[in-house]
């Protein structure tokens, strides 16, 4: 079985998924704080908080577990400058948990769930695996420092891992199963189709003078459930023994940004759009976070264009509204 920690929250619940596609049978490990119980229907599931040393044991004892995909831990960059600790806590001394229980049960093949932010702002793009990595925040850094425990659990106990480092996650299973709700919710997708279905006034752009073409940030979106495919064919090649431990990223090489976007979108006739635009405050400019796509095998050709498909809505016999006032705040834009 493969334990998947966070198996309740936005890529979790799709992982899981494609865990089961693949025919490997899943189990969640999750507190439940921000995932979804409904997200886990018809999946055996431990209730259980990485900050709890003695659930981790008890859910090993009670499941023959042979790897792990680990998604659990906080994930709000502006959170983590305010309430640093709560980052160590969980990201760190929580993954150090982990990484302890999988020692004690003789579990040793892992794949990490990672972040463009233990990147900080880019020196060079597009970014590959060894761009240094400066991280300009403690959730970024939190999760560099996880990274480089696998890196030593590896040299010292023999642990196998992949480190996969994505940036921003978009889109929803094609059944409808699951979808991304975060609260608070601060993704552009999301924020996007709240204000076409008019549960939002609009969706402001946080910067409109950054070197684009329309001058707001650049950005590499990869689908949820290529990305949740990912992880499973890495976990299938590292028990395969076919790779080795090491990072890699995950991600189109293709940017996206508003005027692109919405030029697409206002094709239609009765297309309106509605945004306000302000200053990028205390965001930090990383406007080109492009991954290098040497290993192509992880992408399957969905576009962005994929995620825009439902942004419109018409209220009673009048025309049909977009509005689509993209962007995101830029400080959360990398994307879990």
């Amino acid at each position: 079985m493969i334990l998947v920690t966070g198996g309740a929250g936005y890529i979790g619940s799709h992982t899981v998924k494609a865990l089961k596609a693949a025919g490997l049978q899943p189990v969640i490990f999750d507190n439940f704080s921000t995932g979804h119980r409904s997200f886990g229907k018809g999946t055996p599931a431990f209730e259980g908080d990485l900050s709890n040393p003695s659930d981790l044991t008890q859910v090993f004892a009670d499941y023959p577990i042979n790897g792990v995909l680990h998604f659990a831990g906080r994930a709000l960059v502006g959170e983590s400058a305010q309430s640093p600790e709560l980052y160590y806590e969980t990201n760190l001394i929580g993954g150090l948990n982990l990484l302890n229980a999988m020692k004690r049960s003789g579990v040793n093949h892992l794949i990490f769930s990672s972040t463009c932010a233990t990147y900080g702002v880019p020196q060079r793009v597009p970014i590959r695996e060894d761009h240094p990595q400066n991280p300009i925040n403690p959730y970024g850094e939190t999760k560099l420092c996880f990274e480089r425990a696998m890196q030593w659990f590896h040299e010292a106990h023999g642990l196998e891992y992949l480190s996969l480092r994505y940036f921003n996650a978009a889109g929803a299973d094609a059944e409808g199963e699951f979808g991304e709700d975060h609260n608070p919710e601060t993704h552009l997708i999301p924020l996007v189709l709240q204000a076409a279905a008019g549960l939002k006034p609009d969706v402001q752009i946080f910067g409109t003078d950054y070197p684009t073409p329309d001058g707001t940030c650049l950005r590499d979106y990869i689908h949820v459930m290529d990305l949740a495919r990912a992880h499973v064919v890495g976990l299938q090649a590292l028990l395969a023994r076919r790779v080795k431990s090491q990072a890699i990223n995950l991600g189109t090489g293709r940017g996206y940004w508003f005027a692109k976007s919405s030029k697409q979108r206002s094709t239609s006739p009765d297309g309106i759009f509605r945004y306000e635009k302000l200053s990028a405050g205390q965001a930090i400019r990383r406007n080109l976070l492009l991954p290098s796509i040497a290993r192509k095998k992880y992408w399957d050709g969905r576009r962005l264009k994929v995620i825009w498909s439902t942004s419109c809505v018409r209220r009673g016999n009048g025309p049909r509204v977009c509005r689509l006032a993209v962007a995101q705040n830029l400080d959360d834009s990398c994307g879990e």
